[in-house]
């Protein structure tokens, strides 16, 4: 069973996004062996530099990099990221499965994303949309998302 790892900056707070992420992880349970895995986010001041926020990404990255495994394929949500459709990561996910990837991680950066030095580690940069969404909603579509490529896999009526 392939091991999927959500690597989030951020604490989930609200109340309807964990219960939302709560859903889908049990939802996922028969598939794979799903870990959510949360980082600290760097506080920043409220109108903060260019150079103080690139300080602070750095300092993600640190903690970002420490919390990888050292075999398996990450996936970098960034909004430059591939814009792929779900039977396209669907897809994605066989293709690395039958190379016998044993572990996949998808990392969510905070609200200033993630450093470059994590984006280029990345197997895969993956945008969700040209839209801009709250990094705590992205969590709860990145688990939807990898239960629906299961689900697309297995056939069934789910992503009609």
């Amino acid at each position: 069973m392939v091991s999927i790892q959500v690597l989030c900056v951020g604490k989930l707070k609200e109340k309807h996004f964990a219960a939302a992420c709560d859903e889908y992880s049990k939802r996922l349970s028969g598939s794979c062996k799903l870990t959510i895995t949360e980082l600290s986010e760097e506080r920043l001041p409220e109108s903060p530099s260019p150079t103080q926020i690139d300080g602070a990404l750095a300092k993600e990255a640190s903690a970002i990099l420490a919390k990888l495994p050292k075999a398996g394929k990450l996936v970098a949500l960034c909004v430059e990221g591939s814009l792929l459709s779900s039977p396209q990561l669907a897809q994605r996910f066989n293709t690395w499965m039958v190379e016998g990837v044993s572990h996949i991680t998808f990392l969510i950066g905070g609200s200033f994303g993630l450093h470059p030095s994590v984006k280029a580690k990345a197997h895969l940069c993956l945008s969700m949309s040209p839209m801009t969404f709250p990094h705590h909603l992205a969590r709860v579509m990145v688990l939807e998302q990898i239960y629906r490529a299961f689900q697309i896999t297995a056939g069934t009526r789910y992503h009609k």
